[in-house]
């Protein structure tokens, strides 16, 4: 009994996972549009507010999918980047407005842009005490600020969570107490989404 009973979460889990995961991006990309939306496919003579309402949101999806590959194809094509400049500057003066912009900006920079990794190397720190070890994603050098106030050199460590790696810890630490691991970043999020079910690789 208790067997079938893994086996059956094991089955059914990956799918609950990634059901809601979809959910969840999906209600977080349309919830801007679907009043507007909704407003036009409730016209369609179909009875239930619950159809329509999917409808929409595929809608809405189908847009905007289609939005961003033109925007990027006119970027690549045209010089669109001057009218970004131009946005950004007129963003940037804006009080505010400015700090969460430019923010964001940094932010998505850092996590997708394409001449350098996010993160360097994956360690094993200690966290949150002594003798308790974490896995750690080193993402650059500390603010010089910091390695002065310390007297020595640290390193930013990003410490995700289990299992939603989004969220998670930002320690700076002094390179000697790091310990570099053999593991890509993406067998090390493997690995903490997965609760450590799923094992990295062994290099031969």
């Amino acid at each position: 009994m208790k067997k079938y009973f893994i086996t059956g979460l094991v089955t059914l889990l990956p799918l609950a996972v990634t059901t809601w995961v979809v959910h969840f991006f999906m209600n977080f990309l349309t919830k801007p549009f679907i009043g507007f939306v909704y407003v036009l496919t409730n016209q369609i003579p179909i009875a239930s507010p619950q159809l329509i309402r999917v409808i929409s949101q595929i809608c809405i999806l189908i847009t905007l999918v289609i939005f961003t590959w033109f925007l990027g194809f006119v970027a690549r094509k045209f010089f669109f980047n001057h009218l970004i400049r131009f946005g950004d500057a007129i963003l940037i003066k804006i009080p505010l407005v400015n700090k969460v912009y430019k923010t964001s900006k940094e932010i998505v920079s850092a996590l997708f842009g394409a001449k350098e990794k996010s993160f360097k190397q994956v360690v094993l720190l200690p966290f949150p005490y002594q003798g308790s070890y974490c896995i750690g994603l080193i993402t650059r050098d500390a603010p010089h600020t910091c390695s002065e106030a310390e007297k020595s050199e640290l390193l930013s460590v990003f410490i995700p969570t289990t299992p939603n790696p989004s969220t998670g810890f930002l320690v700076m630490s002094n390179r000697s107490e790091l310990i570099n691991l053999d593991m890509s970043t993406e067998e090390a999020i493997k690995y903490v989404v997965s609760c450590a079910v799923i094992q990295p690789e062994e290099k031969k």
